[in-house]
């Protein structure tokens, strides 16, 4: 039999960080470099975590003691040696704290970000985050993601709301340590990291129809990227281009084409994350949503039909089948 594991569908990242070698951000002397030996004195945990990252083996040439926990806290020799010297005394420990403290990520977000974008400002993953909607709304990098994954204290006022979809088809799930690992270091798998804060596409997901990212078998990030893009809602690629990477057989171009498609895109008509209507459309009948653009519907020119005909009453699919374009129709009859 195969391992739950090896049958985990894609759990790392669809891309890599490609991060270039890149100099580092502290001009302090060596001599104010503790090295990570210091730090496991009072952060094992987090140094253990740390050590089984890709970030553990950062390497800037020239200056090699610059490294471990001291690459992105900052020199730590005079923060490690105020608290060894308080010899465990509680008020001593705050002291040295207070006097000496290395930076723990406690900053505003842009300078919370501005740390990890010294090294990854060459991503082609991250070049747009200076400009996303995350950055925008104050969410940095650590929000998101852990460079050493330890238990952290949860925000319980968000609550622990859950979608019964995932109960019913689940993929097997990797160990926690390997998943967060092979997964761009997120403290939560996808969506649960996201629905975190996006609590109303949470409730869309719930619907009856929507795209399979409950049960595992989509991420967010398959259409989204959270680092920013120049698209609508941060959209991998422009307009209905990331909806026809998979929808392949409606990808144009198409003699005729279908104007809310060129012009809008898919989510004119659609709602990709959930709806009560097949097709995920956004309205409940199919008719009543092209009436809101083919305004003829008592007879006039755009709808020739008459007011009291069959038609009228019917779904405009039973006829205009080729809705998202055709080679043959102009006006998409089959």
């Amino acid at each position: 039999m195969i391992p739950a594991a090896l049958a985990q569908k894609r759990p790392e990242s669809l891309h890599g960080p490609s991060v270039a070698a890149w100099p580092p951000m502290y001009d302090a002397p060596e001599s104010e470099f503790a090295g990570a030996e210091s730090c496991r004195s009072c952060h094992k945990n987090e140094v253990i975590e740390f050590g089984k990252t890709s970030h553990a083996e950062i390497v800037f040439p020239g200056k090699e003691y610059i490294q471990g926990c001291e690459a992105c806290h900052g020199p730590g020799k005079a923060h490690a040696d105020a608290v060894q010297a308080a010899h465990g005394d509680d008020a001593l420990v705050a002291t040295a704290l207070r006097e000496h403290p290395v930076f723990a990520f406690k900053a505003g977000a842009e300078e919370n970000a501005g740390r990890c974008l010294g090294c990854h400002a060459s991503s082609k993953q991250q070049d747009f985050f200076e400009h996303s909607e995350h950055m925008g709304h104050g969410v940095s990098c650590n929000e998101c993601h852990a460079a050493h994954l330890v238990d952290e204290v949860k925000d319980a006022s968000k609550g622990g709301l859950t979608y019964p979809q995932g109960y019913f088809f689940q993929l097997p799930r990797l160990p926690e340590e390997a998943r967060w690992l092979h997964n761009s270091l997120l403290k939560e798998a996808e969506p649960a990291v996201c629905f975190s804060c996006h609590r109303t596409v949470q409730a869309e997901f719930a619907m009856p129809e929507h795209h399979r990212v409950p049960e595992g078998l989509m991420k967010c990030s398959d259409c989204h990227s959270p680092h920013g893009t120049p698209n609508h809602a941060s959209l991998t690629y422009s307009g209905s281009e990331t909806c026809v990477r998979c929808h392949v057989e409606k990808h144009g171009p198409f003699v005729f084409e279908h104007p809310a498609v060129s012009v809008e895109g898919c989510v004119t008509c659609h709602n990709p994350h959930g709806s009560d209507s097949r097709m995920l459309l956004v309205r409940r009948e199919g008719r009543q949503l092209c009436l809101e653009c083919h305004t003829g519907y008592r007879g006039g020119a755009q709808v020739p039909h008459s007011r009291l005909g069959f038609q009228t009453s019917g779904e405009c699919t039973r006829c205009h089948v080729e809705i998202h374009g055709s080679n043959l129709d102009p006006n998409f009859l089959r």
